[in-house]
């Protein structure tokens, strides 16, 4: 099993460099028996078996972040940019969904065509676009085109977890610029004023989160980025601000919160007179949001989700539910389809984005079976 996706992971695919491996994955979905391979357009490799009313939606992404690391075997573990985020769970489905078609459509003397097999269930497998770039583009794309019954969200899980919900998210650029002037005048420079904004964003989460012990319940602020230069005219410090955001309190609140800070931006400083302090108000800075998603939590009171417990204890494990504090293509369908969703998939999320990314084979097989069992219970009816 593990073969697919060693070759899938030499396959570099940034960010809107997906197309080499878009057609890898329609060649081998073709190979393997899908009823139709093609790559749509958004770009996303779509494979579908069957033809039937009712769909499972098995959505994984194809890109990656950046950053070599180089593909190898080590201890029975697979390294390689991509065998847990998230080339790992969307070759899973590849190879379940094959496997589902073998036992749904056993061995025939006079077999009928692929295309023309009967089946009340579609699985479409999609290798979504630009889901590392924040955009989501494939996964938009994918919600304007198809209508399932269930979906299962290609992210690792670890093979006995089940994530029910993910963070919402708001990005926030923010450029402080002014007038060059003495560094002995009075008032905060650019560099002082976003750290000034930083400062007070944090406080703002530290206090929301004071009364919220879990984690999937409070505002978690990251710097991402922060640059400061001066020309001999003009000084001016940029910075980025991720927010990842609780089901309570949406972008539209933190856009709306920084706003305020932004048209409120002044500072007091003391004029060395000894007498009342004068009152500073430094030029608001620029604003730029972008990645805005809300936060999404499914029920694990559904079909779909006892399919996948029955599943992974049929293999002798343990499940877990699990909610997650990032965000995923899970928060772009989720709201549209509307349907009982799930993210599911092999490999431990602590490894996304590292340089030791690596994915055990014999959890990347048992993940396997357990979605081939989940999709064989969910289309027994």
């Amino acid at each position: 099993m593990i073969e697919l996706l060693e070759q899938c992971v030499r396959i570099p695919s940034l960010s809107a460099q997906e197309r080499h491996v878009a057609e890898f994955l329609c060649e081998q979905m073709q190979r393997r028996g899908f009823d139709r391979a093609f790559i749509d357009d958004a770009g996303n490799a779509v494979g579908v078996i069957g033809h039937g009313p009712r769909q499972i939606v098995l959505l994984g992404h194809m890109d990656t972040v950046g950053g070599d690391v180089p593909v190898r075997y080590e201890d029975g573990k697979l390294y390689g940019r991509g065998t847990v985020d998230a080339k790992g769970p969307l070759c899973a489905f590849v190879l379940a969904a094959e496997s589902w078609a073998r036992m749904r459509f056993p061995p025939h003397p006079n077999p009928l065509p692929a295309g023309e097999r009967g089946s009340d269930w579609q699985i479409i497998v999609i290798g979504a676009v630009e889901e590392e770039a924040a955009t989501s583009k494939g996964a938009r794309f994918a919600a304007t085109q198809y209508a399932p019954a269930y979906c299962v969200i290609g992210e690792p899980s670890g093979m006995d977890g089940i994530t029910l919900g993910y963070k919402g998210r708001l990005l926030a650029q923010a450029r402080f610029q002014q007038t060059s002037r003495h560094t002995a005048m009075p008032g905060p420079n650019a560099s002082e004023q976003a750290v000034m904004l930083w400062n007070q964003a944090k406080a703002f989460a530290d206090a929301y989160n004071a009364d919220k012990s879990k984690v999937f319940d409070q505002i978690m602020l990251s710097l991402r980025q922060i640059q400061s230069g001066d020309d001999g005219l003009r000084e001016w410090c940029d910075l980025l601000i991720g927010t990842r955001l609780p089901i309570e309190f949406g972008p539209e609140d933190m856009r709306a919160q920084m706003e305020q800070w932004r048209k409120g931006a002044k500072e007091q400083v003391d004029d060395g007179s000894g007498d009342a302090p004068l009152l500073h108000r430094s030029p608001a800075p620029l604003l730029k949001f972008y990645g805005e998603e809300r936060a999404y939590r499914s029920s694990k009171d559904t079909p779909l989700a006892r399919a996948f417990v029955d599943a992974i204890r049929a293999e002798k494990m343990r499940p877990a539910f699990k909610h997650k504090t990032g965000t995923a293509d899970f928060n772009v369908v989720g709201p549209i389809w509307n349907c009982p969703i799930v993210a599911y998939g092999p490999g431990d999320s602590s490894l996304d984005h590292t340089p030791d990314e690596h994915v055990s084979i014999d959890e990347f097989e048992k993940a396997v079976k357990v979605l081939t069992f989940a999709l064989t219970a969910l289309t027994r009816s």
